[in-house]
């Protein structure tokens, strides 16, 4: 995350509950060497009327986590059941009381020389939890440009995963259009197709069509992406999932970004070109405002999206 947020106090490392100062790994640690780790993004959304932290979707980003891990071949000692129990303890252990971020992460905790992922190289679990608002704005609209880094392809790092060491990809992109006065950044694949962002997934409208790059496309499958597909058809929004040309981006009538960390957030230009009349469009702000009242446990259609922790505090 580009935001630094002081954490909650309360960690999950080593097997149990503890200090979140004193989770600390071995400056000899494999996966700092080499990014040999994957990891998780989850959102929850505090209710200070009602007293409850709702957590969006935690069981799909579990099992995006545990496929990650299955897709580079290896595993880590707890069930998906078990990791929601963490969550869920962390949450009563750290009592937020504010909109709150949770980090899970699984990583080669040996202390070997090489990037290697055999069964000795045993991969550890560990989960923080951070205060987080906005990483993007949301209440105007970003400019982007389209990066000369390429997105990383899925035969070199699988694309469908959250691995650490891939997340180089995303750090020069986003350095290149912060040096250039943007605030974020599209990434082509090797193809020159459009992909994502540098860290979340992207859409655009054309003629009142929903458009989202497809899922061979080489991005990350979106938890978020996924929730405003299901929520655009919902309300009667068409929907395509399919490749976009660079060109296509420019005479686009509205664009946004979509993740974990960007929520919904608009786009008013990319490359120096105006996105629609660089206003905050028709379908991205029914979406939007949609968006958020899920998250926050305020649809009860959607209520099976959204775990709910009320505050015992």
């Amino acid at each position: 995350m580009a935001h630094t947020s002081q954490p909650f106090p309360f960690a999950f490392f080593n097997d149990k509950i503890v200090q979140t100062k004193e989770a600390q790994v071995s400056i000899m640690t494999n996966a700092l060497q080499y990014g040999t780790g994957v990891f998780g993004g989850i959102r929850g959304y505090y209710n200070k009327e009602k007293g409850f932290l709702s957590i969006f979707r935690p069981d799909d980003h579990f099992r995006r986590f545990l496929s990650s891990l299955k897709i580079i071949g290896v595993s880590i000692d707890y069930s998906y059941e078990q990791l929601l129990k963490i969550t869920r303890d962390l949450v009563k252990k750290n009592k937020p009381q504010t909109d709150t971020y949770f980090r899970p992460f699984a990583y080669a905790g040996s202390l070997h020389i090489s990037p290697n992922l055999q069964s000795d190289n045993v991969f550890k679990y560990a989960q923080y939890m951070i205060p987080l608002g906005d990483y993007l704005p949301t209440d105007k609209g970003n400019s982007v440009m389209v990066s000369s880094w390429r997105r990383v392809s899925d035969n070199a790092i699988p694309s469908r995963a959250k691995i650490s060491g891939s997340y180089i990809n995303s750090a020069l992109a986003k350095k290149e259009a912060q040096q250039n006065g943007y605030e974020e950044a599209i990434l082509l694949n090797e193809e020159g197709h459009v992909a994502e962002g540098s860290a979340m997934n992207l859409f655009m409208v054309r003629d009142g069509v929903l458009i989202t790059p497809s899922r061979s496309d080489d991005i990350l499958e979106g938890i978020t992406r996924r929730s405003i597909i299901q929520l655009a058809r919902d309300m009667q929004i068409p929907v395509e999932e399919r490749t976009i040309d660079r060109s296509e981006l420019y005479v686009a009538d509205e664009m946004f970004f979509s993740g974990t960390g960007a929520q919904v957030a608009w786009i008013d230009k990319i490359d120096q070109r105006m996105v629609g009349d660089s206003r905050r469009g028709t379908i991205t702000a029914r979406l939007q405002e949609m968006f958020f009242k899920v998250v926050r446990g305020k649809v009860k259609k959607y209520d099976h999206w959204c775990t709910k922790i009320v505050d015992s505090s």
